[in-house]
């Protein structure tokens, strides 16, 4: 039975819409328009979409925020909105913009207080927060009021205090988000170690797509409320003919020397010493090699496919 299971998942919301000089009629626009979504036990699912897509909405549902106007939903075999108090002890959620610590107060004691929230034995408490420490360096900032944490400190003691408890399913609303270089990369390596060792399930949404490429197996876009992909990124990359691209600077200008099957010339540069080319086929070794024959080759790049690029052509498809 899969951990997470929607069939027909609707949400709907009622806006006031001008019809007239003095009058405005009442419209239901659907956030989320019918997703049916499995999601097995040790998943890293990235769940995406653009702005007002219904990503949040989604998980509010889930999380049993919001009550679904149609459709059925399930996380951990209970009904999100009807059992949301059980299901609140086998879930963590960690929105980016949405706090669950004590402001005032210095982050050991903001996990010390979810401890009795939970009812987590002592032990059991102090073994996670352990592991959460070696993991995050938490140490430096323990004892400092949340309020007076950076943006990165803070997310790694949201993301902390999401997992004490010890939930089956972790749910990431934008967990990178206005995060620098170095917190996402302590971030994203925590989850891609969570994620590997299959006891907790993932569910990330995210505008990051590098979040995507580190951590998920597999990817679900929706747009308009309603699911447009549920694969790999490589299914995605395959949907769209996305391709490798090598990018070679050369001794002497282009001169169009043959290329093995599956090489073309994208582009080329005015002075005809920098050339790029698109791989749907073969190796970029093979192409290397038959460039290295004509002794003009100086350097070599390779660039993998671009998955925003992929993603941006998936929205502008017609819903």
């Amino acid at each position: 039975m899969p951990l997470i299971e929607t069939t027909g998942l609707r949400k709907e919301f009622t806006v006031r819409r001008k019809a007239g000089r003095f009058r405005r009629r009442r419209h239901a626009v659907a956030a989320v328009d019918g997703i049916d979504l499995a999601v097995e036990r040790g998943e890293m699912l990235g769940y995406i979409g653009p702005n007002g897509a219904g990503k949040s909405t989604t998980l509010k549902m889930l999380t049993g925020v919001l009550s679904p106007s149609g459709g059925e939903a399930r996380v951990c075999g209970l009904r999100p909105v009807a059992q949301r108090t059980r299901l609140a002890r086998r879930i963590g959620v960690v929105f980016g913009q949405r706090s669950q610590l004590w402001w005032d107060l210095p982050l050991r004691e903001s996990f010390r207080l979810l401890r009795y929230v939970y009812r987590v034995p002592s032990a059991e408490h102090a073994a996670r927060l352990a592991e959460c420490r070696r993991l995050l360096d938490l140490d430096e900032f323990l004892d400092t009021p949340v309020r007076q944490l950076s943006l990165g400190q803070r997310m790694r003691g949201e993301i902390t205090a999401a997992l004490l408890h010890g939930p089956e399913v972790l749910f990431l609303d934008e967990p990178t988000i206005g995060l620098d270089v170095v917190s996402k990369q302590a971030v994203r390596s925590f989850l891609a170690d969570l994620g590997a060792a299959g006891d907790t399930t993932l569910v990330l949404t995210t505008h990051d797509l590098a979040d995507i490429e580190k951590l998920c197996r597999r990817l679900v876009v929706i747009d308009h409320g309603r699911v447009v992909h549920d694969g790999s990124l490589a299914e995605l990359h395959a949907r769209y003919d996305s391709r490798r691209r090598v990018v070679v600077d050369l001794d002497a200008p282009w001169d169009g020397t043959p290329v093995p099957a599956g090489a073309t010339v994208e582009t080329v540069a005015a002075d005809g010493f920098r050339v790029t080319f698109g791989l749907a086929g073969g190796t970029a070794g093979d192409l290397v090699a038959a460039l290295a024959g004509t002794g003009s080759l100086r350097d070599v790049s390779v660039l993998e496919p671009d998955i925003e690029e992929v993603v941006a052509r998936l929205y502008a498809e017609p819903a």
